[in-house]
């Protein structure tokens, strides 16, 4: 449940601009489709951008309000997982709301550290022995490293890997939240209640 405050008012009527000028766009690009000089791919192109610059905010908004109210971290997270993405490192964050998730996992290395960017970014990286299984985070604590979580037995795209399917597995079970970094592609999703959520993640903004 997301509560309505400023800063979702603010985001609404960030999000009503992008849409009205999308719509503005499309609507000039359907008019001038006779046109013989029209370059229909690059006009495509910039509604693309569009499209990515507002699912950026829309992304960023909403997994931080799904975490806040149960871990105080989600700058820290930010900061590791694009670092993380732009690196192509492969990560795997299991943060825990109201559902206790240990009965469901392969219990990895106890850690019980303060959330950090850069022990996180650490954790993931490469022939780090931490690196492959997931961080599992409660609250302020990174609890524990290199835990096996459930797979889902859900038909999934092929292109998914082992750290999706596991996302896709815990998130179906419980309602935590499971953030992933493709090794593969670097690129960034959420996982809540067995769905994947592509993630830009832009900088947060302070709460006042």
């Amino acid at each position: 449940m997301i509560h309505r405050t400023n800063e979702e008012v603010i985001f609404k009527a960030d999000m009503r601009t992008h849409l009205m000028k999308i719509m503005k766009d499309a609507s000039g690009i359907l008019d001038s489709l006779g046109e013989t000089e029209q370059c229909l791919l690059c006009e495509l192109e910039s509604l693309h951008d569009e499209f990515n610059e507002m699912h950026a905010e829309a992304s960023s908004f909403y997994l931080q309000a799904y975490m806040e109210e149960f871990t105080p971290g989600f700058a820290q997270f930010s900061l590791a997982i694009e670092n993380l993405s732009k690196q192509k490192h492969g990560a795997l964050i299991v943060i825990q709301r109201r559902d206790e998730v240990e009965d469901f996992i392969q219990k990895g290395t106890n850690l019980h550290a303060k959330i950090s960017a850069s022990l996180i970014e650490s954790i993931f990286y490469p022939g780090n022995p931490l690196h492959d299984g997931a961080l599992l985070v409660k609250e302020n604590t990174l609890v524990s490293a290199a835990n096996v979580l459930p797979l889902t037995s859900k038909k999934v795209s092929p292109t998914l890997g082992t750290r999706h399917r596991a996302a896709i597995g815990l998130s179906g079970m419980t309602d935590a939240l499971v953030l992933v970094v493709s090794e593969e592609t670097g690129k960034m999703t959420f996982a809540k209640e067995g769905v994947l959520y592509p993630l830009t993640v832009k900088e947060p903004k302070i709460r006042k």
